[in-house]
């Protein structure tokens, strides 16, 4: 039995192969990140600040290549693999090594017993083979650069398997080899034609059937140029792809189906230099659901981390998540092929005004931006077209203008307008000549013009001439199958080149060296506790975040002497290191104008506080803030990511609304400020029924001010909830009227 291989590891070759029969199908590996290089520039809480790149050109067109466990024995599995190799290896000009420890040759090949007893230094090595782990050291003895075990059985089994697979990960990290898989498959050794041009989309991929559609995108003249199915990502994973295709100058754009990120952060390094590439990422991310996740996890054994931090983390980087495989290679395509547009104005052209205001409605509802056209322009058009029908945007040619030389001359029309970037023509099913005619003149359009074209072919037969060969044998029309895949490609195709014209990388700019207002927090810090009020408000204020006046009395005298101090009206609460909700156990009195209600409200507290066994450190007398909006503000601790930033509307109703914004550290003025318009109450901060505009510019520094803080505590601040935070009127500031913060 293959399983039986996990218990007992035997560093014998000839055994190891002989025992498994050949295939490698058991096994395993953890998910451990690889540590930063001393020579990497860290942040201020020493993470890497840029990718590492790794140097996979000798992965993907190796000058040698080693087959362990080749075979060429009719009915074993490892014949088919061992024979797809060699066929690869003559495609890329690879010398192939057979090695087995009991054959002379394979298909012809000569054949070593070992990997010690190879004729010369590889470049990678396939492991066919059950357990690979025993085979690395042999492997780095030899210099082996890369490997590729396809054996299963590990992280994606269960804890064992993860714990073989966090073997394997540690003892590739200690030899320096870098190793794809386990639980990979053949997919890297695909044959991609060579007979296409242009930009190319680069393929990643954790499950290797997920890449199929992508792959087959060469079947409609779209050029592949990579295929990388990472499996489980021992060591090298996804993030190490996407640095190293976006500096490829072939690849328009990168294509990937993730499963489970193992590394937030060097996920968000690889996004980055893809930005600053100016490389768009194209992504479909598993586990927006439960069940989404824990099928992801059973399948390649990695966290998938909460779905609302991985999103807000890829629309942070410019990486464009998209759900179905279909969206993927439509979007991926796109944006690999197309220019870079020379205005973002849509326009609609049909056949059919039910057509045009069908699509309209639909682009207009996702955010597309159809202007108006000239009344020069509609004018223009209106020589071609009769004049009762609407030319405005969209354009209804009304059907008999496209069977003639009217039809081309809209077309340029239409392109000429400055204002127009993108012109998409819906052709909801076949009607030749007519539809054919049209299909001819956008392409002959597309040819002559640096705007992109996009036309979507209805038909569900998809085995018309005008498709086929008129539209698939364009490299410059964009075609696409439905409604929704158009509209998602070109907002997406519009978003990237608005993202990456605005982009600078936030890693440049993110603090190195800790603040004077770090060695003031440290001191307040409590590890394995939760602060309270008082204490949280005073870690706030080494921040530079400003909270009510307030005192911290023990009597209620003093509190009477302290509201004097404060100024009526005062709010008063109870304030110890176990209370998190105040409200619901009567602990907060608000509006006190007078001695008599601060004594009477003291007596209270305390006796609700000793009913309900909560210890206190004293009573907080606060000045009272009322007039403003309420927000929470706030850091969590992603397993993924590490510390994330969160605003959104406070107050009560904070767990009952769910209006909040995530970002992961770091992240400029312009993310924080983008994050207040993700809000859907985002029109409270600009003032309604008569409210006077918030102090947005306040509200933005407290965000700032506490991403500072996340970065910089760490792993040691485990959550801080600022709520609420009452942002006054414009120019008055915003003040932290309650907080809470727990260490770790």
């Amino acid at each position: 039995m293959l399983g039986s291989t996990h218990g007992t590891l035997t560093t014998d070759f000839r055994a190891r192969v002989e025992a498994c029969g050949e295939t490698p199908r058991t096994a395993v590996h953890s998910t451990a990140a690889p540590s930063a290089e001393d020579t990497v520039a860290l942040d201020v809480s020493g993470r890497p600040l840029h990718a590492d790149v790794p140097d996979l050109d000798r992965f993907f067109r190796p000058e040698s290549v080693a087959v362990i466990g080749a075979s060429d024995a009719e009915g074993r599995p490892n014949t088919g693999i061992t024979r797809q190799l060699i066929a690869w290896a003559e495609r890329v000009g690879a010398r192939l090594h057979p090695v087995h420890p009991t054959r002379g040759t394979v298909f012809g090949l000569a054949c070593h017993a070992t990997v010690a007893d190879l004729p010369e230094q590889v470049d990678l090595a396939v492991l066919l083979v059950a357990d690979p782990l025993p085979v690395i050291e042999e492997l780095a003895e030899a210099k082996v650069k890369f490997a590729v075990a396809f054996a299963s059985g590990f992280a994606e089994t269960g804890d064992a398997g993860a714990a073989a697979q966090a073997r394997l990960a540690a003892a590739v990290q200690r030899t320096g080899l870098r190793l794809l898989g386990p639980n990979t498959n053949l997919n890297a050794f695909e044959e991609f034609r060579q007979d296409l041009d242009g930009p190319a989309i680069a393929l990643i991929t954790q499950s290797g059937h997920q890449g199929r559609p992508v792959y087959t995108l060469q079947e409609l003249g779209i050029r592949l140029s990579h295929w990388a199915p990472t499996g489980n990502e021992a060591d090298l994973e996804t993030s190490d792809f996407i640095s190293y295709f976006a500096e490829q100058p072939e690849v328009g754009a990168i294509a990937c189906y993730v499963e489970g990120l193992k590394d937030g952060r060097a996920f968000l390094l690889a996004a980055d230099r893809a930005a600053r590439n100016g490389v768009p990422v194209v992504a479909v991310k598993v586990g927006r659901t439960e069940t989404g996740a824990r099928m992801a996890a059973s399948h390649t054994g990695k966290l998938t981390g909460a779905d609302t931090v991985v999103d807000a983390a890829m629309r942070q980087f410019g990486v464009i998540r998209v759900d179905g495989l279909d969206e993927l290679q439509d979007t991926a395509a796109l944006l690999a092929r197309a220019r870079k547009p020379q205005a973002d104005g849509v326009v609609v052209y049909s056949i059919s005004g039910g057509t045009g205001a069908h699509f309209s409605d639909l682009a207009t509802e996702a955010g597309l931006n159809l202007p108006t056209l000239s009344q020069a322009k509609q004018d223009e058009l209106h020589a071609w077209i009769p004049a009762y029908l609407g030319v405005a945007n969209p354009v209804d040619n009304g059907g008999h203008p496209v069977g003639d030389w009217r039809g081309r001359k809209i077309i340029d029309a239409i392109l000429a307008d400055p204002a127009v970037g993108v012109l998409i023509c819906p052709i909801t099913g076949p009607f030749p000549p007519m539809s054919d005619k049209l299909a001819q003149d956008l392409v002959d359009a597309a040819e002559q013009t640096d705007k992109l074209i996009c036309v979507v072919w209805g038909s569900p037969v998809g085995t018309e001439d005008a498709y086929r060969t008129t539209l698939l044998g364009s490299s410059r029309v964009a075609t696409f199958r439905t409604f929704g895949n158009c509209i998602t490609a070109v907002r997406a195709y519009l978003d990237h080149h608005r993202f990456t014209a605005a982009y600078r990388s936030p890693f440049d700019e993110a603090p190195r060296t800790p603040s004077p207002s770090f060695r003031k927090a440290q001191a307040l810090m409590r590890p394995g506790q939760q602060l309270s009020e008082h204490a949280a408000k005073q870690l706030l204020r080494a921040y530079g975040i400003r909270v009510p006046r307030e005192q911290l009395v023990t009597s209620a005298a003093a509190a009477v002497r302290a509201a004097g101090l404060v100024g009526y009206p005062v709010v008063m609460k109870a304030s110890g290191p176990q209370l998190a909700h105040k409200t619901e156990l009567g602990l907060v009195k608000i509006g006190l104008t007078s001695a008599s209600q601060i004594r009477d409200a003291y007596r209270e507290l305390t006796d609700i506080a000793r009913f309900e066994n909560v210890p206190l450190d004293g009573i907080l007398v606060c000045q009272m803030v009322e007039q403003g909006v309420e927000m929470v503000v706030g850091v969590t601790q992603d397993d993924l990511f590490g510390p994330t930033v969160t605003v959104g509307l406070g107050g009560v109703l904070v767990e009952v609304l769910h209006d909040a914004a995530v970002r992961v550290p770091p992240f400029g003025e312009d993310q924080a400020r983008r994050m207040l318009t993700e809000l859907r109450g985002h029109a409270l901060l600009e003032g309604v029924r008569g409210a006077p505009p918030a102090d947005v510019d306040a509200l933005v520094e407290v965000v700032l001010r506490v991403q500072r803080m996340a970065l910089e505590l760490g792993d040691d601040l485990a959550e801080l909830d600022i709520n609420p935070l009452m942002v006054l009127p414009r120019g008055q500031g915003a003040v932290a009227l309650d907080a809470l913060a727990i260490c770790r």
